[in-house]
């Protein structure tokens, strides 16, 4: 079936490509949020429609943001650096982002706004639900899909999908083998969200792994979407042999969870997913975090070349310290440029074909890769919360 899928998405993508304009702002090389985008080419020059769907407003804004923050800090590089040359073209980037809330229901309309607008490829969605809700629809159009922190199975079922962060089940998985063998729990709770795609997925992953590492489950304890009152979940765990509980959920929930164990009394070692990243924006009071650990593949206090180049440059332009989502948004910038130089060509045909023969150095990774599912290729790290501040842990 995802040979079949390729081979139509490639057809799709070629026909597709002809209504696509070269669309833009000669003077703007950063974002629209709201106008169209007009024709431009000059002197062998062209603009690059690049459309980005995420939550600018609502309980999960954070992670949009800091996607379409970091892209803007990719964009603005590649354009002072000249741009993309593709034959006797060369391509400037703009941005054009749609806020969708992080819903279901309304990524789909964010996604038709922006092909109204006539975006060349896609970026996004940045939750998991919301895009999987537009993956048929991109497949249908045969647009180049890629998602920076859509990390269920599902967001890429479709072959002109693909996604730059890694997967939930492979950070279940790190995450249980780094309990049981690194920190030597044996016996780890778990608080999920029943109702959201990537809590569920990276929760029955973890689950499986600790038992396979012949650990135990003490609890396995659900709640919903919205839910701020965690003293039932954390009431029965706190009746077990707990030594760690495991959230894989979203930054705010894991600040509910966190400082509710703190006035219950419960003393265990915290463990989290990628999505924890910002839990230091919505704690009140940090030492309900202090010494977390969750999965994560970027940290602003590495002190490489390239992070600090983009710390710097993301502090300078928004007065804050870029997240793993910044570092997502920014490395797949980073993609669409590679897959174009590879490819010699704009056409989405073109681009979806050459995505597994691309090497991306990123910020998210020193040399990501893409397999035939779409996958990106790297390792998964761990962050620990440590003196009010986010660092690298072995």
């Amino acid at each position: 079936m995802k040979n079949i899928k390729k081979i139509l998405a490639v057809m799709l993508a070629s026909a597709f490509v002809f209504s696509l304009a070269a669309c833009g702002s000669k003077d703007d090389s950063s974002t629209t949020d709201d106008s169209a985008a007009t024709d431009e080419s000059a002197g062998g020059e062209e603009t690059l429609l690049i459309g980005g769907i995420g939550p600018l407003t609502g309980a999960a804004a954070s992670y949009g943001i800091s996607v379409k923050q970091g892209a803007e800090i990719a964009i603005k590089e590649i354009n002072d650096a000249g741009g993309v040359t593709v034959g006797d073209t060369t391509y400037k980037f703009e941005l054009a982002f749609a806020d969708d809330e992080a819903s279901e229901e309304k990524s789909p309309q964010a996604y038709n706004s922006l092909m109204d607008k006539g975006i060349n490829v896609l970026m996004g969605c940045v939750t998991s639900g919301a895009s999987i809700a537009i993956s048929d629809l991109t497949y249908a159009d045969g647009i180049l899909q890629i998602t920076p922190s859509g990390s269920a199975e599902d967001c890429i079922v479709n072959d002109n999908a693909f996604r730059i962060c890694f997967s939930d089940p492979e950070q279940g998985v790190a995450m249980a083998d780094y309990a049981v063998n690194t920190l030597g729990h044996k016996n780890i709770a778990v608080i999920y969200n029943a109702s959201d795609e990537y809590s569920t997925g990276i929760q029955k992953a973890f689950e499986e792994e600790v038992i396979a590492l012949g650990g135990t489950i003490a609890a396995s304890e659900a709640f919903n979407t919205g839910d701020v009152d965690f003293n039932t979940q954390l009431t029965k765990i706190k009746g077990t042999d707990a030594e760690a509980i495991y959230v894989p959920a979203y930054y705010q929930d894991a600040t509910y969870i966190t400082k509710q164990a703190k006035d219950m009394g419960i003393d265990v070692q915290f463990l989290g997913s990628d999505g924890w990243d910002g839990v230091l924006g919505t704690v009140t009071d940090v030492s309900t975090v202090e010494g977390c650990i969750f999965t994560s593949p970027f940290c602003a206090s590495v002190d490489t070349e390239n992070v600090v180049a983009f710390v710097e440059s993301y502090e300078a332009a928004y007065n804050a310290t870029p997240d793993q989502f910044a570092a997502d948004g920014y490395d797949t910038i980073y993609t669409f440029k590679a897959a174009m130089e590879e490819a010699g060509s704009i056409e989405n045909a073109d681009l979806i074909a050459e995505m597994t023969n691309i090497t991306v150095n990123g910020l998210t990774g020193d040399k990501i890769t893409f397999n035939a599912s779409g996958a990106a290729v790297k390792e998964v790290k761990f962050v620990t919360v440590k003196d009010g501040g986010y660092e690298y842990t072995e």
